[in-house]
């Protein structure tokens, strides 16, 4: 069964929105991340990851919200097997997001990134990712540390 990890806010100011969840909800930093298309933070509350970003571009944004967009980017599930999942999603009408997996580096067959392997969106729109390993500050990767 897949297991909700992971929250993705995006936000023009990272610093100022990750220091809100971690002052007002005890949330903890694990880390910080800075690169040329997207720097933010990722907290935990020991089983849900939540990642503050701010993107640097609308194509790791994607094009319908921009990087100027703001609110409940994306969420995230770990699964099982990416493969099985992949067969599922297609049957139910998910589809890859071919534009931001290429900006992002990401897509089946392509490795790891960051803290998952493939973007979707479902029929609805929703954009989510799917993890066969988790992500940072999860019970499951907490257990391997």
């Amino acid at each position: 069964m897949a297991k909700l990890r992971h929250i993705a806010i995006a936000t023009q100011n990272a610093e100022e929105t990750a220091k809100f969840y971690v002052e007002v909800f005890g949330m903890t930093q694990l880390s910080s991340i800075e690169t040329p298309i997207v720097s933010g933070a990722f907290l935990t509350d020991g089983t849900i990851n939540l990642a503050i970003l701010d993107f640097k571009n609308d194509q790791v944004a994607g094009a319908e919200r921009g990087k100027g967009w703001s609110g409940i980017h994306h969420i995230g599930f770990e699964v099982e097997n990416l493969e099985d999942i992949a067969q599922k999603l297609a049957a139910a009408g998910g589809s890859p997001r071919e534009d931001i997996n290429q900006a992002l580096g990401m897509g089946l067959g392509s490795g790891r990134h960051g803290n998952a392997e493939v973007r979707y969106s479902g029929p609805d729109g929703v954009m989510f990712d799917v993890s066969q390993t988790g992500w940072v500050g999860t019970d499951r990767r907490s257990r391997k540390s």
